[in-house]
């Protein structure tokens, strides 16, 4: 069996990733859902491994499928980097990158690092913003691209807007605390470490909390997620944060009996604005590689 996989297969399981089904991959890909279908056929028989789980509502990543999306990225932004060096093509310009301070950011620093020695004639400008800012301001002009995160309450049908975002990840988010903070029954109100109100993951925790009548107080409130990381590490009390936004020194809670349950988090790229230049759209496909 060969063990050089094909990139037209993978670019198939990336597409009906981010589509969520068959059905709705195939007008991306300009073929029938049969055609697609036999396409991640022939890469579980190459693989060995099933990739894709199908239901009634479409069809979803196994673990398997999951490691190899994030191969499959990697791989074809490397093929379409070399494309366009035979072609004497490079990625330059200005860029303006806003992305929320909840995305990766212990890896960030490595991750745009990267893009630079990947892209030398590409001046990328990077702004750390709140999602419901980056949300607000997608189609004002304020950026060319932007990452922000979804708070994923519940099993609702994307409006035209949000299905057209490019999904980078899905993460779930906890109730943690430093590893040197003791939370007992005794500890009545919560202590929490939190943001500013302006941020949507602050309200939705404060919330969630008062939905399920757990007394709390605000402890402390940082100006940032450096700032939170900080208070946490001096054990000031318990935050709500998505894993990679999580610092090493700490850890969830999930275990204590009288936190709630949360639901997952998604990152994802606006969608292209209309009439911008080709060259955004072209860093916004190489960056998804990136940041996935």
């Amino acid at each position: 069996m060969s063990r050089i996989l094909d990139l037209e297969l993978l670019n198939t399981l990336v597409v009906v990733s981010d589509a969520g089904s068959l059905s709705a991959a195939a007008p991306r890909l300009y073929r029938s859902q049969s055609a697609i279908s036999e396409q991640v056929r022939k890469l579980e028989q190459a693989c060995g491994v099933a990739l894709l789980v199908r239901g009634k509502t479409g069809a979803s990543l196994t673990p398997a499928g999951e490691r190899l999306v994030g191969h499959a990225q990697k791989l074809l932004s490397l093929s379409d980097a070399a494309w366009r060096d035979m072609q004497g093509a490079q990625l330059a310009g200005d860029l303006r990158l806003a992305i929320t301070d909840y995305f990766r950011p212990h890896a960030l620093p490595i991750i745009i690092r990267r893009i630079r020695e990947q892209f030398p004639q590409l001046r990328l400008h990077v702004c750390v913003r709140k999602s419901a800012w980056i949300e607000h301001e997608a189609n004002a002009g304020s950026f060319d691209i932007g990452v922000s995160m979804t708070i994923l309450h519940g099993a609702h049908p994307p409006d035209q807007a949000s299905s057209a975002r490019i999904r980078l990840r899905r993460e779930p988010l906890h109730w943690i605390a430093d590893s040197s903070f003791a939370l007992t029954p005794t500890k009545d109100p919560l202590p929490l470490v939190v943001l500013p109100d302006t941020c949507s993951l602050q309200r939705f925790a404060v919330h969630t909390l008062d939905a399920h009548g757990i007394n709390y107080r605000i402890e402390h409130t940082a100006s940032d997620i450096g700032g939170l990381h900080l208070a946490l590490a001096a054990g000031l009390g318990i935050a709500c944060l998505n894993a990679s936004a999580t610092p090493p020194t700490a850890a969830p809670l999930d275990g204590y009996a009288s936190l709630p349950s949360l639901p997952d988090v998604e990152f994802s790229l606006a969608p292209p604005r209309y009439g911008e230049p080709q060259f955004v759209s072209d860093v916004r496909n190489a960056l998804a590689a990136h940041l996935g």
